[in-house]
């Protein structure tokens, strides 16, 4: 990979201009409090505020720079081969719904398109999933029926606009992908044309429900009715979401190649993952491609997944160069349906999104919609479907050990794997490692320039030990996906406070 290509998401470095929102400084009311500046908590907000409510949104960094910057931005009902799989778990009127809800929101999104004259380079594609093996086109094959059944423009096909050989695939018709920071700025915009109040800059760290609801950050608070928490991965753990959400990582690369991208968006059913569509960049057409998938902190050698992806690439296209690169994390739950609804059985006045399964942009805006319903007091046709407190024992249970055994493995495993012995003073330029410093474990990272920096190697969400991502240079968290920069600070919760800074002079 070039040392031209830019470690940054296509989307956040080609987006227009974006206007800057200062920190939340004192204390404010409003009538509901929306954590998260993302796709979900955007459109929440944007929802909220134009049916009269008055509403505040919070974001701990810059709108749309978290989950939904670092998106393939593919807007689509098609999110892999789930339809055969929800049929066989909860029956044929949980697919139908779920299709429902997710076509839904893609026509929401192209409805407000064309309402605003939003220019995001919005399209309609088909969409396929293709099979590279026997086995797996029986299985599309389940899944085509499936998806028809529920309602969906689905159907099996032998071939797809690919440069190589597949076993056939399924193919969503009328989807549709678009530049996801152009959309949400443009959504922003009317935000707080309506009257919305955002805040940037202002990680919410505790959210207390005595007499209604308080936000509060380190600059301030908010006082509210009612709260979202749309910040990816719930930081708050009442509501248990780390003990029944794994999160992942995924990587992306856009290059520059001979000729022009297939036509459509294409997913491989199979392993390794990947994820293809064209990216239109001024007045050419450039090629995205995805995969890689592994659970935050335990991916190896990141760096690798960028080489396999490139290899990949140069396998099938010329490649004339790598343009971007980037990595994005998402969290799956425990029987692969989003948290949409009240964070506790015991309080319907905190509620939270989570849990997309790398589909956030059908997902979250079909989210948005049960939310808002929710805290306008109107029904919705797929807001039982969604519940975050819909867990069983007999449908559950076994994935829920799995998950915290895997958490409990790495919190012990962690430490006796890398006990942190080797001195500080071996870490070379643009390293990091668990290492020793004046008799203590820390996390350190010597910087190209030669300079240390060293923090508690300690995850301050529930005290698992941290690892390095070589690639993103980050520190993250194997039981529940906190991720923190070199220096300590937080990048993605659970966690809201910092590693604690190590002495190095």
């Amino acid at each position: 990979m070039s040392s031209e290509t830019r470690r940054a998401s296509f989307w956040l470095d080609d987006g227009p201009f974006q206007p800057a929102f200062g920190e939340l400084a004192g204390d404010v009311e409003a009538d509901v409090a929306v954590i998260g500046g993302g796709i979900v908590g955007i459109t929440t907000a944007l929802l909220l505020q134009e049916q009269g409510t008055d509403v505040v949104l919070l974001e701990a960094d810059r709108l749309g720079h978290g989950v939904s910057g670092h998106t393939t931005a593919k807007v689509s009902s098609q999110h892999g081969a789930i339809y055969a799989t929800l049929r066989s778990r909860f029956g044929q009127e949980a697919a139908l719904s779920y299709g429902h809800a997710n076509e839904t929101a893609l026509a929401w999104v192209a409805q407000r398109i064309d309402r605003d004259g939003i220019e995001c380079d919005f399209r309609r594609r088909a969409s396929y999933v293709y099979a590279s093996s026997a086995s797996e086109r029986s299985e599309l094959e389940r899944e085509a029926e499936a998806a028809a059944h529920a309602g969906l423009p689905a159907r099996l096909v032998e071939a797809v606009p690919l440069p190589f050989g597949v076993e056939g695939a399924v193919r969503f018709d009328h989807q549709g992908e678009f530049h996801v920071q152009k959309y949400l700025l443009a959504l922003v915009e009317a935000l707080t044309a309506a009257g919305g109040r955002i805040f940037e800059g202002s990680r919410a760290v505790q959210v207390g429900t005595e007499r209604g609801c308080i936000v509060k950050t380190p600059g301030g608070s908010v006082r509210a009715d009612r709260v979202v928490v749309a910040t990816h991965y719930p930081f708050l753990d009442r509501s248990l979401a780390f003990a029944r959400v794994h999160p992942e990582r995924s990587y992306a690369i856009v290059c520059r190649i001979d000729g022009t991208p297939p036509e459509g968006m294409f997913l491989s059913a199979g392993s390794p993952t990947r994820s293809v569509r064209g990216v239109p960049a001024g007045d050419e057409e450039l090629l995205l491609v995805g995969g890689e998938g592994h659970r935050t902190g335990q991916g190896g050698d990141t760096e690798e997944r960028y080489d396999r992806l490139e290899a990949f690439v140069r396998e099938h296209w010329e490649v004339r160069s790598v343009e971007y690169r980037w990595s994005a994390q998402d969290n799956t739950t425990l029987d692969g349906l989003p948290y949409i609804g009240a964070l506790t059985p015991f309080s319907g006045r905190v509620l939270m999104a989570t849990g997309f399964a790398k589909w956030g942009m059908t997902g979250g805006t079909a989210a948005a919609a049960i939310l808002a319903d929710e805290l306008l007091g109107r029904e919705n046709p797929w807001a039982s479907l969604f519940d975050p407190n819909r867990l069983t024992l007999r449908r559950s249970a076994y994935r829920l050990l799995r998950e915290n055994a895997d958490a409990g493995i790495r919190f012990v495993g962690d430490r006796l794997t890398k006990p942190g012995r080797r001195p500080i003073d071996e870490l070379e330029p643009g390293e990091g490692d668990i290492v020793r410093h004046d008799g203590e474990k820390v996390a350190a990272f010597r910087d190209e320039q030669g300079r240390l920096t060293a923090v508690s190697a300690t995850c301050t969400h529930l005290g698992c030990q941290v690892n390095w991502n070589r690639a993103e240079r980050s520190w993250d968290c194997p039981c529940h996906g906190s991720r923190f920069a070199p220096d300590g600070q937080v990048l993605q919760g659970p966690a809201v406070h910092r590693l604690e800074r190590k002495p190095v002079d």
